[in-house]
């Protein structure tokens, strides 16, 4: 039986997406690559590969894909584009790629969406107001509120806050938005991730989670009341927990996602012990958005050396979460 394929963006055209993309792509009937035929077809050929970019209409099912077939919903780019080397020509490019692939999946013309990873420097250099894949797609969604988690196994950390300034940290946390953050990852953990009554570690915003106040008084004000209100509300939340320990063993056994208040609090710690095969999840989207945990990497694009892992990882990982949405 057919089923809905799942859309790979191929991000910044100069990068490593379009090649990752392709690897990922070929031989699959159930992938569809959102990009360029053209930038596909150069990276084949740069890779010495015989194969063919096959046109795909929003609609179809899987069929048969030939073992040297990448399927594509083809977006033109605005000028060529060369691996290594940034254009901000085709910045609106990779947000129309995005525009149509979210749009697709909306439609339900697609089981999930994967992204590839753009370069945000040269999108804002081009105009467009850009801070990250989560709050672009949010938007096109019209999703006031969604959360970045990544995931690598069973370690799944998700962030309170995402891209900001660290000085302006402190005064985006507050009592309601920490309130639907948590709202957010609990229903998504139950949905998508198919966990019953899941387990939430919440860091403390302060070094030693304040200290008793003494270093910060964000956990006695804001924090801890939120917890405490949705533990009342049948949550199991534990926190807040001094992030310079809540990582350790002891900790992690005991829950199955971790929300840190800040964007360098908790991925490091992910980073570390996920590299090259961890994932990014957006929680709160009306579909399933996933993507690498790297970047754009334009050292490495055109070279073949790309690490191809976080890629397969996000693919699989949004395979598994459109599977459990369909039970």
């Amino acid at each position: 039986m057919d089923t809905m394929p799942v859309l790979i963006t191929a991000g910044e055209p100069a990068g490593i997406g379009p090649e990752l993309a392709v690897a990922a792509a070929e031989g699959r009937a159930d992938l569809v690559v959102v990009a360029d035929p053209q930038l596909l077809a150069d990276v084949a050929r740069r890779q010495q590969k015989d194969i063919h970019i096959e046109t795909w209409q929003p609609g179809r099912g899987d069929g048969t894909a030939d073992p040297r077939t990448v399927r594509c919903l083809p977006v033109t780019l605005a000028a060529t584009s060369f691996p290594g080397r940034l254009n901000p020509d085709n910045a609106g490019y990779v947000l129309e790629t995005l525009e149509l692939a979210a749009e697709v999946v909306m439609r339900g013309d697609a089981a999930a969406l994967v992204t590839a990873p753009v370069h945000k420097g040269v999108i804002n250099d081009a105009g467009h107001a850009f801070s990250g894949h989560t709050e672009f797609l949010a938007a096109l969604a019209g999703v006031e509120r969604v959360v970045m988690m990544l995931v690598a196994d069973r370690l799944r950390v998700a962030l309170a806050t995402t891209h900001l300034p660290l000085r302006d940290v402190p005064d985006a946390i507050t009592r309601e938005e920490l309130r639907r953050t948590l709202t957010i990852m609990q229903r998504a953990l139950v949905d998508r991730f198919d966990l019953a009554n899941p387990r939430i570690a919440v860091l403390g915003l302060n070094p030693h989670a304040g200290e008793g106040g003494h270093l910060g008084r964000e956990e006695i004000e804001i924090i801890e009341p939120v917890i405490a209100e949705l533990r009342d509300r049948g949550m199991q939340l534990e926190g807040p927990l001094p992030a310079d320990t809540a990582f350790v063993p002891r900790h992690l056994e005991r829950c199955d996602a971790v929300l840190a208040m800040y964007h360098d609090q908790g991925l490091p710690v992910l980073k570390y012990a996920g590299f090259g095969h961890a994932v990014n999840v957006t929680l709160g989207l009306p579909f399933i958005r996933t993507s690498v945990d790297h970047g754009t990497a334009l050292d490495l694009a055109g070279t073949g050396k790309a690490d191809s892992g976080s890629m397969a990882a996000a693919i699989e990982l949004a395979r598994k979460l459109a599977d459990n949405r369909g039970r």
